[in-house]
């Protein structure tokens, strides 16, 4: 069922039988999740003009897992010993998909600081134990789009002709801070063009190394974090960055060419 989504160019991994619990157990569940995922794109107007967080289009993916009954939920857990109960903790998952199998916990980390990636695990590995989810499912940035964003982002620009810090007010994000337009304008007065200065420091600043892509995702995997929880990992790939124009009020003229 994984074919469509590596067809596509997802990265997909699978641990401690988590495949095999998914395909027998969770079917329905997963023909759903692989639907949302296969037909979920970013368009780059909303990419750029949102920031690169989780604005636009971005929000869509969480929209329509919450509209197929993949809802935020906040696991509490009471220990009582003797009759007198501790303190209780909660786990607060962002996407749960209660089924009549069990229940899937899902998280999406598009731009969060990587340690993000340590909770989410820790969480999962916690409620496993305690048979409160079946498999922990987390969505995140693909190698593919991790490594080529940057050089997306610049042709975008340059077919655009945004070559200048005013046509990025016509582009809606006028308002970045003075420490963003420095680190551009450093980079210009260097000879680099406006087009590349600008991609080269809204990469670094949104989707650096230090944040959550699928490369430190598997390096935690593959060190046991999480275990023996089974995890469904997908990296979303550079094919669901799209030209098209963004849903909304966005001008289309900026998008169109």
């Amino acid at each position: 069922m994984f074919d469509a989504l590596i067809d596509k160019g997802f990265d997909i991994a699978a641990t401690n039988h988590a495949r095999a619990i998914l395909t027998h157990e969770f079917a329905p569940e997963l023909a759903q999740l692989i639907a949302i995922l296969s037909g979920f794109h970013i368009s780059m107007a909303d990419l750029i003009g949102g920031g690169g967080g989780e604005s636009g289009q971005t929000q869509r993916l969480r929209h329509a897992l919450n509209a197929t009954g993949w809802r935020k939920h906040r696991f509490h857990v009471q220990t009582i010993v003797d009759g007198i109960e501790r303190d209780g903790i909660s786990h607060e998952v962002d996407h749960v998909n209660f089924a009549r199998p069990g229940a899937l916990a899902l998280e999406v980390e598009w731009n969060n600081k990587d340690p993000f990636f340590d909770r989410d695990l820790e969480n999962f590995q916690r409620l496993h134990a305690l048979s409160a989810i079946s498999v922990g499912i987390i969505v995140t940035r693909g190698a593919s789009l991790q490594d080529g964003m940057r050089g997306r982002i610049t042709d975008w620009l340059r077919a655009r002709d945004l070559s200048s810090e005013s046509d990025l007010v016509r582009l809606g994000i006028g308002d970045r801070t003075a420490r963003q337009k420095a680190k551009v304008a450093a980079q210009t007065a260097r000879g680099t063009a406006f087009h590349e200065a600008f991609a080269n420091a809204f990469t670094a600043d949104k989707f650096g190394p230090s944040t959550t892509h699928w490369a430190k995702l598997d390096d935690r995997v593959r060190r046991g974090v999480g275990n023996p929880c089974p995890l469904l990992l997908v990296g979303l790939p550079m094919s669901i960055l799209t030209d098209a124009a963004p849903e909304g009020d966005t001008p289309r003229s900026l998008f169109d060419t």
